[in-house]
């Protein structure tokens, strides 16, 4: 998400930290381009004209600090503003009710109401160590209450039985005493959808929210449908009444438009976004991190919770002693990369690392997820003395692994040559001790004190990230 915005704000501050002094004329010049760049990321007009004028007035009015040069001051307001106009702070879920918590999930059809539903009852049994039970309320659509039964299966978390046969309202009131009686945390209700915002819909969301009486009523809303997706939260919002909004499929909008003019027009706090289609593809939505991303500040304090979240740190400590007897071999390499692949997509972690975004430009077709995917079957098709060894793999296994992995011997030799590079790295930090790997920071999390490794993220990248090759 914001990819494009990105890009383009980058190349506007790009001339503003060039130049030694800013006046008004300078700053007038590049809040035209900043404005230009909001429009095509399809951020509302009232928004941009807002977000513009406010900059203005504080980029022009504002002593310059002796700490920052003219144009690192007019970024720093720019990203302000950004943050204020995304909502300022983080907003949480209310989990602080009396149990069960009643969540109302409304939305179109095809917004991913559902699997959001998954997603959220998923973090909260993870995160919160709370109870879900989950309960479709659509009954015009039977796959939908099938569906919701799947993804509740995959989450690990409780689903109602329902019929297509039965009332919303009824069921409503079933799930009410089945939550109670179950005591359970949370109650999630995915309701009903459709292709449009109509009076029947809104009469029957309202009948029910009557009857649950929920702590949130939380909007899905498909991000990839930009000004849409206002116009829809402002409807559900004054016929229905909403306490925040859940955005999905951020990663396939390259524009963001939503994020940014949401929670200006309706005053509704984006409380998640959706950032893959995985059940673990949610994350709270925090305005300060958001506007680093898109300036290109890099996002430091998601990469560590993902890593507290991801990172096995057992695994961490048995190749820390494994770095300081010089012992890492393509085994600890495969585990490494999985635990990367664990955390995200390489392009996201990328993006999360100040300064990383810039430092890979015109080579971000090689943050390619599919090429870890590979590296991966190359090296399960080894046998177990191989992975050891890697010595061992003369011509003739070679082959036999490009066959089994459906890769070619070259793909071979290019994981080798990598994995190789990686094993010096890795004996470097190793002989550093602790410090090395660690340095007192997030286990194998590069930068995050002494630069450490997971498996070719180390080094602060590119050289020796599995899949991207340093030219």
């Amino acid at each position: 998400m914001f990819d494009s915005l990105s890009d383009r704000l980058d190349t506007v501050f790009k001339k503003l930290r060039g130049k030694g002094s800013l006046n008004e004329r300078n700053i007038q010049d590049s809040l035209r381009e900043v404005r230009r760049a909001l429009l095509e990321a399809d951020v509302s007009l009232s928004v941009v004209k807002s977000f513009i004028d406010t900059v203005q007035q504080k980029a022009i009015g504002r002593e310059v600090l002796d700490s920052l040069t003219p144009g690192q001051q007019v970024i720093k307001v720019v990203h302000e503003e950004l943050v204020h106009l995304m909502g300022d702070v983080n907003s949480e879920l209310n989990l602080a009710a009396q149990p069960p918590v009643v969540v109302m999930m409304v939305g179109l059809q095809g917004s991913g109401k559902t699997t959001s539903t998954g997603k959220l009852a998923k973090r909260l049994l993870e995160k919160n160590r709370k109870r879900s039970l989950l309960v479709s309320l659509d009954v015009y659509r039977p796959a939908a209450m099938d569906q919701l039964v799947t993804v509740g299966e995959s989450a690990g978390v409780d689903v109602m039985p329902t019929k297509p046969t039965e009332n919303p309202r009824d069921i409503a009131k079933r799930a009410l005493d089945a939550a109670r009686n179950g005591n359970y945390d949370v109650l999630f209700f995915d309701t009903a959808g459709r292709l449009h915002v109509d009076e029947e819909l809104m009469e029957e969301l309202s009948d029910i929210r009557n009857i649950v009486n929920p702590t949130e009523s939380l909007l899905v809303a498909d991000s990839m449908t930009g000004q849409d997706a206002i116009t829809v939260a402002q409807n559900f919002d004054e016929k229905f009444g909403l306490t925040g909004i859940i955005l999905t499929k951020t990663d396939g909008d390259a524009r963001g438009g939503a994020a940014l003019s949401i929670r200006h027009v309706t005053g509704k706090p984006i409380k998640f976004i959706g950032t893959s289609e995985a059940l673990t593809g949610i994350e709270p939505f925090h305005p300060e991190r958001i506007a680093s991303r898109i300036l290109g500040m890099g996002d430091v304090l998601t990469l560590v919770e993902t890593a507290m979240e991801k990172v096995d740190f057992e695994e961490a400590a048995k190749l820390q002693k494994k770095l300081q007897k010089s012992s890492f071999n393509l085994e600890d390499f495969l585990s490494q990369m999985q635990q990367v692949q664990q955390m995200g997509s390489m392009k996201d972690l990328v993006g999360m690392i100040p300064g990383m975004k810039n430092a890979i430009k015109g080579r971000e077709s090689q943050l390619d997820d599919s090429k870890l995917k590979r590296i991966e079957a190359i090296i399960l098709s080894m046998t177990k003395a191989e992975r050891k060894k890697h010595q061992l793999l003369n011509a003739s296994r070679k082959r036999r692994i490009a066959a089994g992995s459906g890769t070619s011997v070259q793909e071979v030799n290019r994981m080798l040559k990598q994995f190789v590079q990686t094993q010096k790295m890795m004996k470097k930090m190793g002989k550093l001790g602790p410090k090395g790997m660690f340095g007192g920071g997030m286990p194998g999390i590069p930068g995050m004190g002494g630069g450490g490794g997971m498996g070719g993220l180390g080094g602060m990248m590119p050289q020796g990230f599995p899949g991207f090759n340093k030219k």
